[in-house]
C-alpha cells in the first residue's frame, strides 16, 4: 500500500497531523491500536502549566524560559503563537467548540474539585479565568444517583475551597433509576448513550429547575454524548448550565476523539483501527515501509513517516528490567542507563522517566544509533525533554508538535 505519509499512532497528535495534511491534498494513513489517552481528557487542553512547580500565567511569554530540549524550544518559540491558532482553528473545523488563549491561561476544574491551569476548554464545560473574580457564587452540583464517575464529596469541598458556595443536590429520574439495576451501567459512558432523546433530557431538565432554584449557576457531571445533548438540555433549564469533567474513561475525551476521526476520514485519510506497527524497513538514512500486525506482507510504503505512539501507557516506549526503549524501531531513546534513576521515592515527587522519549534533532527528525532518520518525525508524547504531568504541556506539546511536523513535511514537497 502505498501512501505519502504513514502516522503510527491514532491519537490526539496523529490525527491532528494527519488532518493538517491531507486537507492540503495528501494521501494520509493512519495505524491506530486502539483507544487512545484522549479517553483520560476532561475537556481541556494545556500548553503550558507549570515550570519549576510554579504557576505559568502567560505560556506565550514562558516558552521562552524552557531549556532547548523541550519540543517548544525545537519548534522555535517565535511559532507557538500561530501554532496554537491554527490549533484552536483546526479543532472547530472538526467541530470541537473549546475556548480559551494561548496568552493567558484559564483553571479548568479537576472531578477532585482542583483548580488546574489550562489553555483551551470545551465551551460546554465549567472553566474559571480569574481565581480572584468568580463567574458566579452560588452554585448547584447536581449528582446522579448511584453515578459511580464523580466524587462529589471531594469535588463539592475543592469547589468551596475556591470560595463557591456550593449546594450538593442529588437527582435521578424513572429511566435512570431503571438503569441502577445493572451497577455497570451508572458509568458516564452509560449514561451518555442514554441521555440522548428530548424525552430523557427532559425529564433531567426538570429535575435541575426544580432543585436547583437558589443557585446561580448548575454543575452537572460531562455525561452527554454530543453537542446537540448538550444545546438541548441547556435551553429546557432556566439557569447557566456547565459541565464538569469526570473520571476517565471520558465522555468528553472521547467525543473529541471521534470527531477527530470522522474529520479525517471526511478528508480522505486512511484510519487502520486496531492494527499497529510491528517493524520497519530502513534503505541507509531513510525510512522506506513500516510493516503493521495485520497487513502482514502488505507494508505501507511512503515518502515521509510520523511516529505517534504515546508514551508508555500507550506502549510507545516500553520499559523492562534492562532499559528503556522505543519498540518499532529502537530508536534512540533519552533515559537513563541506571535504572535506579528512573524514579524516585514519593508519589508527588518529579519523576526522572515522565521526561523520557525518543531522541529528535533540532527538526524533531527520530535518531537511530546516532544518526538521523531523514524522513521519519516524532510528534506528542513519544518525544522527550518534557514532563506533560509536571508540566501541564501534554496536549499542547501534542498539537503543536504535529501542525509542525506537518509543515515541515508539506514543505518537502
Amino acid at each position: 500500500m502505498r501512501m505519502d505519509t504513514v502516522i503510527m499512532g491514532g491519537g490526539l497528535s496523529g490525527l491532528v497531523c494527519g488532518i493538517a495534511l491531507a486537507k492540503r491534498g495528501q494521501r494520509v494513513a493512519i495505524v491506530a491500536s486502539g483507544q487512545s489517552t484522549l479517553l483520560f481528557n476532561g475537556g481541556s487542553m494545556e500548553l503550558l502549566g507549570q515550570i519549576d512547580g510554579k504557576t505559568v500565567t502567560a505560556p506565550l511569554d514562558a516558552i521562552a524560559t524552557l531549556p532547548e530540549g523541550h519540543p517548544y524550544r525545537k519548534i522555535g518559540a517565535d511559532r507557538i503563537a500561530t501554532l496554537a491558532d491554527q490549533a484552536q482553528s483546526l479543532l472547530a473545523d472538526a467541530g470541537i467548540r473549546v475556548e480559551g488563549t494561548p496568552a493567558a491561561n484559564h483553571w479548568r476544574i479537576t472531578p477532585m474539585g482542583v483548580a488546574k491551569p489550562a489553555w483551551l476548554t470545551l465551551k460546554s464545560h465549567v472553566r474559571i479565568d480569574d481565581l480572584d473574580k468568580l463567574p458566579c457564587k452560588r452554585l448547584a452540583l447536581m449528582c446522579v444517583r448511584g453515578f459511580f464517575d464523580e466524587p462529589n464529596g471531594m469535588l463539592a469541598n475543592g469547589l468551596r475551597e475556591l470560595g463557591f458556595e456550593v449546594e450538593t443536590i442529588e437527582f435521578t429520574t424513572d429511566d435512570i433509576t431503571a438503569l441502577r439495576r445493572s451497577p455497570s451501567e451508572m458509568r458516564a459512558s452509560s449514561l451518555a448513550k442514554h441521555l440522548v432523546s428530548n424525552t430523557s433530557l427532559q425529564r433531567v431538565a426538570n429535575q435541575i429547575n426544580a432543585l436547583a432554584v437558589n443557585a446561580d449557576m448548575v454543575l452537572m457531571p460531562s455525561v452527554l454524548s454530543d453537542e446537540d445533548s448538550i444545546d438541548t438540555l441547556q435551553s429546557m433549564v432556566n439557569k447557566p448550565l456547565r459541565l464538569v469533567a469526570t473520571l476517565p474513561p471520558s465522555v468528553s475525551g472521547n467525543r473529541m476523539q471521534a470527531l477527530l476521526r470522522h474529520y479525517f476520514q471526511m478528508l480522505g485519510g486512511t484510519y487502520l483501527m486496531g492494527d499497529s506497527a510491528v517493524s520497519a524497513t530502513l534503505d541507509g538514512d531513510r525510512l522506506t515501509s513500516v510493516t503493521t500486525a495485520k497487513l502482514g506482507d502488505m507494508p505501507l510504503k511512503a515518502d515521509q513517516f510520523v511516529l505517534a505512539t504515546g508514551s508508555f501507557i500507550s506502549r510507545g516506549l516500553i520499559a523492562d528490567y534492562e532499559r528503556v526503549y522505543e519498540p518499532i524501531m529502537d530508536l534512540d531513546v533519552d533515559a537513563d542507563a541506571d535504572r535506579e534513576q528512573w524514579t524516585r521515592f514519593g508519589i508527588l515527587e518529579p519523576q526522572a522517566y515522565t521526561r523520557y522519549g525518543v531522541k529528535t534533532d533540532s527538526e524533531l527528525r527520530c535518531m537511530k544509533q546516532g544518526k538521523t532518520i531523514q524522513n521519519l518525525r516524532a510528534i506528542g508524547s513519544v518525544l522527550s525533554g518534557h514532563d506533560a504531568i509536571k508540566m501541564c504541556d501534554g496536549t499542547g506539546v501534542s498539537l503543536l508538535t504535529a501542525l509542525a511536523v506537518a509543515q515541515s513535511i508539506l514543505a518537502t514537497k
